[in-house]
């Protein structure tokens, strides 16, 4: 029954989602300075940034083998540990190549961390026997905006060097703190779950064989790649969108991304409630319907208004999508689950960006836009197909 140890283990489990997405979206708002200071070109600085994605993709399924050996807690603990003191690295190089083999370390540390805590929520969720996985992912996306709203605060004030390594100071104090619950408590386990999941025996569970596992890991993996693809593209592409198509100002164009993830946070603090309510299989079809929707709206309307409404749409129906895949690859095949589901979802909002850059070239700028909704859809049909499973 859920109790006090379960409730200080959820309040622990969201400060790391919480502090995740705050020294991220720290270091992201002072790439123009560091830029700046290693004197990088364009071309070199992206090269550069690739290493975050490069050391994310390469630990997440390290990640959840270590997972399974030693625990999500202490690893979730080990991987935040590296990752707050590997936020202040990027200030101290000065030169591109420099900065892309710190950057490889703080990616490899985010990937990580992100396995071990989305495992830790999963275990959790399943012992509450409640849908409260959005909540975590919004204490992410919480944590994101405060972590760049206080960056742009202090960015005339304070130095990258000083501005990241109170970022560490920060992380370390949190780890402390939220930490010593995790480690004090082992993840718990439900009675019908048993520590080692189907897709890691020899054989599998009688009418429930390995493979067939790892292929519904795999589908909602497929999930959570469609709509990091969308989070991906709105990053990247959303606000030149308004900007070159529909004349917007830079101050409207900015406000684009802003709609989407102000609308993808308040869809992630009504998730639980909307799961609780609607179940998980009509969770996933009715958000990537209304994602479809709302990406067709914000990339083929005539007027900016419209395309922020588009665009908040987007955010609202794609808010739900990716933490209901991890937690349902997770409770299909623990760790291992949450890091394929992870790593295809990482893959995603790789994939988007670049994608969209190239089907711009090929057509125009909004109809490659209009694939953020067809992928979308695409979650819905596997939403249809998979509702048995989904609502398992």
């Amino acid at each position: 029954m859920p109790g006090p140890p379960l409730t200080a283990l959820r309040a622990a489990i969201t400060a790391f989602f919480a502090l995740d997405g705050f020294l991220f979206a720290g270091w992201v708002v002072r790439i123009p300075d560091i830029k700046h200071q290693t004197h990088a070109s364009a071309g070199a600085l992206g090269l550069a940034l690739l290493g975050v994605s490069a050391g994310g993709v390469l630990t997440m399924t390290l990640t959840g083998r270590l997972c399974r050996r030693y625990g999500s807690h202490p690893v979730t603990v080990v991987c935040m540990v590296v990752l707050a003191l590997s936020v202040a690295l990027p200030p101290l190089t000065h030169s591109a190549p420099a900065l892309g083999a710190v950057l490889l370390l703080f990616g490899a540390a985010y990937g990580g961390v992100n396995v071990a805590f989305n495992s830790a929520a999963v275990d959790l969720v399943a012992a509450l026997r409640r849908p409260i996985m959005p909540s975590f992912h919004a204490a992410f996306s919480l944590g994101g905006m405060a972590g760049a709203g206080l960056g742009g605060l202090v960015a005339g004030a304070l130095s990258p060097t000083r501005h990241l390594l109170g970022l560490t100071v920060t992380g370390l104090l949190v780890t402390a703190v939220a930490g010593r619950t995790l480690l004090r408590h082992e993840p718990p386990v439900p009675p019908e779950r048993t520590p080692l999941a189907p897709a890691e025996s020899d054989g599998g569970a009688a009418g429930d064989p390995a493979g067939r596992t790892r292929g519904l890991v795999a589908v909602f993996g497929l999930v959570a790649l469609c709509t990091a693809y969308g989070e991906g593209a709105m990053a990247d592409w959303g606000a030149l969108h308004l900007q070159q198509d529909l004349a917007a100002s830079a101050g409207t164009a900015a406000a684009g991304y802003a709609c989407f993830t102000l609308a993808m946070t308040v869809g992630r603090l009504t998730g639980t409630a909307l799961l609780g309510r609607l179940g998980l299989a009509r969770t996933v079809i009715a958000g990537g319907t209304v994602a479809a929707a709302g990406m067709l709206l914000g990339s083929l309307a005539p007027s900016v208004w419209a395309a922020l409404a588009g665009f908040a749409v987007t955010g609202l129906g794609l808010a739900n999508l990716f933490p209901v895949a991890v937690e349902r690859a997770g409770a299909l095949a623990g760790p291992s689950g949450v890091a394929v589901a992870s790593t295809l979802g990482y893959s995603g909002m790789l994939l988007g960006p670049p994608a969209i850059g190239f089907m711009a070239e090929w057509f125009s700028l909004p109809t490659a836009l209009t694939s953020v909704a067809v992928l979308a859809a695409v979650a819905a049909v596997i939403g249809v197909v998979t509702r048995r499973v989904l609502d398992r």
